[in-house]
C-alpha cells in the first residue's frame, strides 16, 4: 500500500493529514465472507481540528473497537470497504498525535485470529497456539523490517514485506484449520485473515480545511459541481437567494433560504448545534433514481457482547464519497450526482439501546455502536455490504437503524414528498 506524505513545512504550519488505519475484523464461518477494514492509501482527505480544539476521551460508540484507528477496511466480496468510526472523529491517541505534531512510524496491522477460532478441540490446542504464537512473530518481524527498510516506499513494502507475510499467514492458518479438522468440523474461510495494511499515524491537519477553505464560505473548495453555488456565493443572497425561483418563494410564505438573515453563528464543517448553514443542498436526482437500502440479514436475538453481522444492501447510492464529520466535512459539500444520475456517498449504521418501547428515546444520547461506510462500489442494482457489530454490552432491546448519507452527512434527496427515505431499522434483543 502506498502510502501518500507531504514535506514538513515550516514551524507553524499546517501540515497535511491522512488516516491511514486498519484492523476489524470478522469470520462467518460456512460461506459469509470474512471481512476486515482500513482507509485507501489512494484517498487524499485534508483533515482539521479548531485552534482551540482539545482531545477529549471519545463518546461511546465513536471510535472504533478496541481503540482502533478512525478509519478502518474490510475486504468484501472482492474489494476494500472503508468504515469510519465516529464519522471520522479521531481517537484518543490519534488526536494526541495530531495536536503534537507527532509523525509516527507506520506498523503492520493484521486481522485477529485467535478471537474469531471456533471451538478448538483439546487434542488439537497445543498445535493452534504454536501456529497462533508464529503469526505473532510474522508481524514482529515484518514491522522490524518495515522500521528498518520502509524508507525504500510503497511498492517495495507490498512486495517484499506485506506479500511474503501474506504467504506465511496464509501457510499457518491453512496448519491452524488442518489441526481443528483432524478432531472437529474443519473452518472454512481462515485464509481471509492473511491479508495485512499498514497503520499509520495521522499528522495535523491544520490551515488548508480548518481555515479560509473550511470556514467563512463554508464549502468553497470541496469540489461542488460546476457552476454551483458552493464557493464564495455560499454565505449570502446569492445560494438560491431571492429573485431566481419564481419570485423566491412559489407563492408561499417563505421565511428564509439562506443564512443572511439569521441571528445563529455560520456553520464551519464540525458538528455543532446552534449554527446556521448556507451550503446549497445540491442536485436532486430523478425519483427512479433516487437511493434506496434494506437491512436484509439480522439476527432477532443476541447474546450480550455477542458479535453479529448487519447484511445492508443499497441501490442507486455510489457509495465513494465521504468527507469526515468528526474532522470539519459535515453539511460542508453540496449533494453530487454521478454522470448516470445515482448520488454520490457513503451510509451509516447505528445500534442503540432503547429504555422502553412505548416513548421515543433522547436524541442526543449517543449510540452504542455507529460507523460510516464506503467501499466505492454501488450502482443501480441492488448491492451488499456487511456490517460487523462488535457486541452491545447492555441487555434490553436495540434499534438498529442504517440510512443513507451524501458526502456531507445529510440524508439525500428525493424528487417527491411522499417517498421514502432510504432508512431502514430493525429490533434485536440482547439477553
Amino acid at each position: 500500500m502506498r502510502r501518500s506524505t507531504r514535506a514538513r513545512r515550516s514551524s507553524g504550519n499546517a501540515r497535511s493529514k491522512r488516516v491511514l488505519a486498519v484492523v476489524g475484523t470478522l469470520a462467518v464461518f460456512g460461506g459469509i465472507v470474512a471481512v476486515t477494514q482500513i482507509s485507501s492509501a489512494q484517498d487524499r482527505r485534508t483533515t482539521t481540528r479548531a485552534a482551540s480544539a482539545s482531545c477529549v476521551p471519545a463518546s461511546p460508540g465513536a471510535t472504533a473497537p478496541d481503540g482502533q484507528g478512525s478509519t478502518t477496511r474490510t475486504w468484501q466480496n472482492g474489494r476494500w470497504v472503508r468504515n469510519h468510526w465516529g464519522d471520522g472523529q479521531m481517537s484518543p491517541a490519534e488526536c494526541q498525535q495530531t495536536t503534537a505534531g507527532g509523525a509516527g512510524a507506520p506498523t503492520v496491522a493484521c486481522p485477529d485470529v485467535r478471537g474469531r477460532l471456533p471451538q478448538v478441540p483439546g487434542r488439537a490446542r497445543a498445535e493452534v497456539d504454536r501456529e497462533l504464537a508464529a503469526l505473532t512473530s510474522q508481524i514482529a518481524e515484518a514491522n522490524r523490517r518495515l522500521a528498518a527498510e520502509g524508507r525504500n516506499g510503497g511498492e517495495f513494502i507490498d512486495n517484499a514485506i506485506l506479500g511474503p507475510l501474506a504467504d506465511k499467514r496464509t501457510a499457518a492458518l491453512n496448519r491452524i484449520a488442518t489441526a481443528i479438522g483432524r478432531f472437529a468440523q474443519r473452518p472454512q474461510g481462515l485464509d481471509q485473515f492473511a491479508r495485512c495494511a499498514l497503520t499509520d499515524v495521522p499528522r495535523n491537519g491544520g490551515g488548508q480545511n480548518g481555515g479560509g477553505q473550511n470556514g467563512g464560505n463554508n464549502g468553497g473548495q470541496t469540489g461542488g459541481p460546476t457552476g454551483s453555488p458552493t464557493g464564495g456565493n455560499n454565505g449570502g443572497g446569492n445560494n438560491n437567494g431571492g429573485g431566481q425561483n419564481n419570485g423566491g418563494g412559489n407563492g408561499l410564505n417563505v421565511l428564509a433560504k439562506d443564512c443572511s438573515g439569521s441571528q445563529l453563528q455560520g456553520h464551519d464543517g464540525f458538528q455543532n448545534g446552534n449554527r446556521c448553514v448556507s451550503t446549497a443542498f445540491g442536485e436532486v436526482g430523478a425519483a427512479a433514481n433516487n437511493p434506496s437500502l434494506l437491512i436484509t440479514q439480522f439476527p432477532n436475538q443476541v447474546r450480550r457482547n455477542q458479535p453479529f453481522t448487519l447484511r445492508v444492501t443499497t441501490k442507486n447510492l455510489v457509495r465513494d464519497r465521504f468527507l469526515a464529520a468528526g474532522q470539519g466535512g459535515y453539511y460542508l459539500e453540496s449533494s453530487l450526482l454521478n454522470g448516470e444520475g445515482l448520488v454520490r456517498g457513503h451510509f451509516h449504521t447505528a445500534c442503540r439501546m432503547l429504555g422502553s418501547t412505548r416513548q421515543p428515546p433522547n436524541p442526543q444520547d449517543v449510540p452504542a455502536f455507529f460507523v460510516a461506510t464506503e467501499d466505492g462500489r454501488g450502482g443501480n442494482q441492488p448491492d451488499d455490504v456487511l456490517i460487523q457489530i462488535p457486541g452491545l454490552a447492555q441487555s434490553g432491546v436495540a434499534q438498529c437503524a442504517v440510512w443513507a448519507g451524501d458526502g456531507s452527512h445529510r440524508i439525500p434527496m428525493m424528487e417527491r414528498a411522499n417517498q421514502t427515505p432510504a432508512i431502514d431499522v430493525v429490533r434485536i434483543r440482547v439477553n
